[in-house]
């Protein structure tokens, strides 16, 4: 693998910031039609598809988040025996427990056009973390830092959501488990949202010269915190192998044969036949590889996007968004590896980001930390 002193500093970092600006610009890019797994339902709420930063409508038509359980992980069947504290409402997401519980709810309920959700949040809690620490992920720093974001008594994201791992995360930890320990198993644990705080920690850490295979242990680690799943854990080490790739590959190196490399080492699969086989996007991303979170599913979905549309930035946000499913974990990850490969973010849409100046600074911040040594 390469050595950050075999490679242009300047150019790495324009990566690794085209790469963390993506990751947020798909999160919110694809937020409106989250979890739609019906594409005429997104024709019928946006004739056309999405094409531009948009508001949660009101009414989701496919949502079961009123089977989610609000007590632990999962769904409400098998809740927990005997009296504890309510997680959604009490522990986690105070004053939304009242959005939960009804048909149709839309999971990012009432969410604004170019407002991002928990998962990123948690990415952009990540990032000033390892600012805090000169880029050095410490995993007790993380964890507290979580803890005290997710617990406030003002939630500081707009988010009415919390994915399963956040709800047996904070059912464990309340019933008296410790906090490294708190990951829960649940039937979606091995899904995409699992990787979507990788990145910063991987920029942070190979910016500052730490070697790839003490990266890939810290990223199991911090994985393990909220999903502790070893088929997921595998994705995760062909990831962070990829975006080392990426980040650090010489000037004139073109980033198509480490997609390829990647998919054909990681799931034996030959990219360049599926793209050239595909009849469309959705006969892949739909059909032949579930569109939803589990990471069996998403994780060759989202390699065949961003190397089909490894030109075509802009338009592969969009398409993937216009596909549904996890859209938006799925997107944060391609967005990340578009970055990577371009050095380029799509401007116009993170302009667009109602955070994107809190975001910048905090983007800068973190690489700052990592590079100016």
């Amino acid at each position: 693998m390469h050595d950050i002193n075999q490679t242009d500093s300047l150019l790495s970092r324009r990566r690794a910031a085209a790469a963390l600006r993506m990751l947020f610009v798909a999160d919110a890019l694809a937020m409106p039609v989250h979890w739609y797994y019906n594409l005429t339902d997104i024709e019928k709420d946006f004739p056309g598809g999405i094409r531009a930063m948009a508001d949660a409508p009101e009414r989701h038509p496919s949502s079961i988040m009123a089977l989610h359980s609000v007590s632990h992980g999962g769904r409400k069947a098998g809740a927990v025996s005997g009296r504890q504290r309510q997680v959604v409402g009490e522990v986690i997401l105070k004053g939304k427990a009242q959005f939960w519980g009804q048909p149709n709810r839309h999971y990012h309920h009432r969410m604004k056009a170019g407002e991002n959700t928990l998962n990123a949040h948690c990415a952009r809690l990540l990032m000033r973390t390892l600012s805090a620490s000169a880029g050095t992920y410490h995993k007790a720093r993380f964890l507290d830092a979580y803890i005290d974001f997710m617990t406030a008594d003002r939630p500081n994201h707009p988010d009415t959501y919390a994915e399963s791992y956040h709800r047996g995360f904070f059912a464990n930890l309340i019933n008296g488990k410790p906090k490294d320990r708190c990951g829960a198993v649940t039937h979606d644990t091995a899904s995409v949202g699992g990787l979507v705080t990788i990145a910063p920690i991987v920029i942070a850490a190979r910016l500052k010269g730490t070697p790839l295979a003490e990266v890939q242990a810290l990223c199991k680690e911090h994985l393990f915190l909220t999903h502790p799943d070893n088929s997921l854990a595998r994705v995760c080490r062909d990831y962070v192998a990829l975006l080392d790739a990426l980040l650090l590959r010489d000037a004139g190196q073109p980033p198509g044969p480490l997609l390829l490399a990647c998919a054909q080492a990681s799931l034996g699969l030959n990219l360049d036949s599926l793209v050239a086989n595909a009849r469309s996007d959705h006969d892949v991303v739909g059909r032949r590889f579930s569109s939803a979170c589990y990471i069996s599913e998403s994780w060759p979905s989202l390699l065949y996007l961003a190397y089909k549309y490894l030109d075509r930035p802009k338009q592969a946000l969009f398409v993937n968004t216009n596909l549904g499913g996890d859209n938006v974990h799925r997107g944060a990850v391609i967005g990340v590896l578009l970055g990577l490969a371009s050095g380029q973010s799509v401007v116009e849409l993170f302009d667009q980001l109602a955070d994107r100046q809190k975001i910048d600074v905090e983007i800068n911040s973190l690489l700052s930390a990592v590079t100016e040594r």
